[in-house]
C-alpha cells in the first residue's frame, strides 16, 4: 500500500496549526462567543462563561495581542474609566469558524427541542448557513468534493 501524496509536505507552516496557536482552546473560543453576541465587558464576560479571571484576564490579553479584538475605554457614570473589547476586522472575519462550529453543533449535540441560538440575516430575520464555493462560483454540497493540494507555500518534508 502506497503512502498518501500529502506525507511528502511538510506541516512546520500550516497555517491551521498556526491558527490554533491563537485560538485553539475552548476558553478562546467561549470569549469569542460571546463578544460576537456583544458581551465586550470583562465582568460580563466572566458572568456568561464562568471563566475564571486570571483565564480570562490572559485569553483577553491573547486575542488583543493577535489584533483579534482591540480594548476600547468606556466609563458609567460616577464611575472610574474601564476597558471593553471589540472585534477588530481580523476577528471579524473568525465569524465563518464560529458559525461552522455552531452548525456542526446544533446537528449533532443540541437538546432535542433544537438549538438554542441561531444566526440570522439582519435584513430578513432568516436562519444564515454557511456554504462552501470554489474560486468559479461552483457551490460544494458535498465534503467529498473537496480534496486538498500542495500551495503556493508548501515545502518539502525533510525526512
Amino acid at each position: 500500500m502506497s503512502s498518501p501524496p500529502a506525507l511528502d509536505w511538510s506541516v512546520d507552516n500550516c497555517t491551521i496549526g498556526r491558527t490554533l496557536d491563537v485560538i485553539g482552546d475552548r476558553w478562546t473560543f467561549l470569549v469569542l462567543r460571546e463578544v460576537f453576541q456583544g458581551i465586550r465587558r470583562f465582568d460580563d464576560l466572566t458572568v456568561r462563561t464562568a471563566i475564571p479571571r486570571t483565564v480570562l484576564t490572559d485569553r483577553l490579553r491573547r486575542l488583543t495581542d493577535a489584533g483579534i479584538v482591540r480594548k476600547e475605554p468606556y466609563r458609567e457614570p460616577g464611575t472610574r474609566t474601564r476597558i471593553e473589547y471589540r472585534l477588530t476586522q481580523k476577528g471579524l472575519d473568525l465569524y465563518p469558524v464560529l458559525l461552522a462550529m455552531q452548525e456542526w453543533g446544533n446537528r449533532y449535540l443540541a437538546d432535542p427541542e433544537g438549538a438554542p441560538n441561531e444566526f440570522v440575516h439582519r435584513g430578513c430575520e432568516a436562519r444564515v448557513h454557511l456554504a462552501m464555493r470554489c474560486e468559479q462560483g461552483h457551490e460544494l454540497t458535498s465534503m467529498r468534493n473537496v480534496g486538498g493540494r500542495p500551495g503556493p507555500g508548501a515545502r518539502r518534508r525533510v525526512a
